[in-house]
C-alpha cells in the first residue's frame, strides 16, 4: 500500500513535516504548525521558496528582514473568508508569534529568487464558485497561475459543501507535456466540519498501478505523486482541503479520466 496518507504526528506545535525526501518526489514540502497564544514558530526558507497562509487565527510575523505585523483573521477556516497569507523567498528567513490560537499552514517548492517577499490577501482574493450540481465547490485561488507570485508554487483553498465532490470530474496532471499537461505534484490538507467527521480521497492511475481510496480526518494531509484525485464529502461533513503543488513549470494544466470526459463535456 502506498503512504499516501499522513496522519498529523500531534495536536500542538509542528504537526505536520512533509519534505520532498519523505514523500519520495522532486518539488512540493508541505509543513503545518499548530500554535497557543504566545507561542511561536521559525524557519528558514534555504533553497525553497514558502507561503504561509494563516488557516485560523493570528500571528505577528517577521520575514526577510521585513515585519509585516499581525496577519490572520478569520478565527475558524470555515467562515470562507479570504486567508492573509505572506510570500517568503529562497534563502531568507520567517519568525511567528502567535497573537491568538492559530494554525499556520507553511506551503514549499524550489525557489528562484525571482520573487520579493509580499503579502498576498485578503484583498485580491474573492470566494469563487466552481461546478454544477453536487460538484458544486468554491475556491479561494492564494497563488494559482493567473497570480505571478512566485517561482514554483501553485497554492489554492477549497470548501467543499456536504454531500458534494471535489477534485472531479477527475483529472490527472503527472506528465511534463506542456501545454496538454504538466506534471505537477501535490499535497491536500484536509479539514473536516463537524470535525468529528470524515471525508473520502481516492488517488488511481488508469492502468491500475496505483489505486487508493482513503477515509481522511480532519488534519489529514493525502499526498499525490501522480494518477486521478477526486475526493467526496459526505452528508453531514463539510470539506476543506489547502492544496500545495509544484513542478518542472508554474502551469496547471491536466486531463481527465477518460471514463469521466463526458461529464466535463456536458458541463462545460
Amino acid at each position: 500500500m502506498a503512504d499516501l496518507l499522513r496522519k498529523p504526528f500531534g495536536a500542538h506545535g509542528k504537526v505536520h513535516e512533509i519534505t520532498p525526501q519523505s514523500a519520495g518526489w522532486r518539488y512540493v514540502g508541505f509543513s503545518l504548525y499548530r500554535l497557543r497564544a504566545g507561542e511561536s514558530a521559525a524557519e528558514a526558507t534555504g533553497p525553497n521558496e514558502a507561503i504561509l497562509v494563516m488557516v485560523e487565527g493570528k500571528a505577528a510575523i517577521k520575514a526577510a528582514g521585513q515585519d509585516w505585523g499581525v496577519l490572520g483573521e478569520r478565527m475558524d477556516v470555515f467562515e470562507k473568508t479570504p486567508p492573509h497569507c505572506l510570500y517568503v523567498p529562497n534563502d531568507q528567513d520567517w519568525e511567528a508569534v502567535a497573537e491568538t490560537d492559530c494554525t499556520i499552514a507553511v506551503c514549499l517548492a524550489p525557489g528562484k529568487g525571482g520573487h520579493k517577499a509580499r503579502r498576498i490577501g485578503p484583498d485580491g482574493i474573492s470566494l469563487t464558485e466552481r461546478g454544477t450540481g453536487t460538484n458544486t465547490r468554491y475556491i479561494n485561488n492564494i497563488a494559482m497561475e493567473a497570480e505571478d507570485y512566485c517561482d514554483s508554487l501553485l497554492v489554492t483553498e477549497v470548501f467543499t459543501p456536504a454531500g458534494h465532490w471535489s477534485s472531479y470530474p477527475s483529472h490527472r496532471h503527472d506528465e511534463d507535456d506542456f501545454p496538454r499537461i504538466t506534471y505537477l505534484e501535490e499535497t491536500y490538507y484536509h479539514r473536516l466540519n463537524p470535525a468529528q467527521g470524515f471525508g473520502i480521497q481516492r488517488v488511481y492511475t488508469e492502468d491500475g498501478t496505483l489505486d487508493e481510496t482513503m477515509a481522511v480526518s480532519d488534519g489529514d494531509v493525502v499526498l499525490v505523486p501522480r494518477g486521478h484525485h477526486p475526493c467526496g464529502a459526505p452528508y453531514g461533513f463539510e470539506m476543506y482541503y489547502l492544496n500545495v503543488m509544484a513542478g518542472p513549470r508554474r502551469n496547471w494544466r491536466f486531463q481527465a479520466d477518460p471514463a469521466v470526459q463526458w461529464i466535463m463535456e456536458r458541463d462545460a
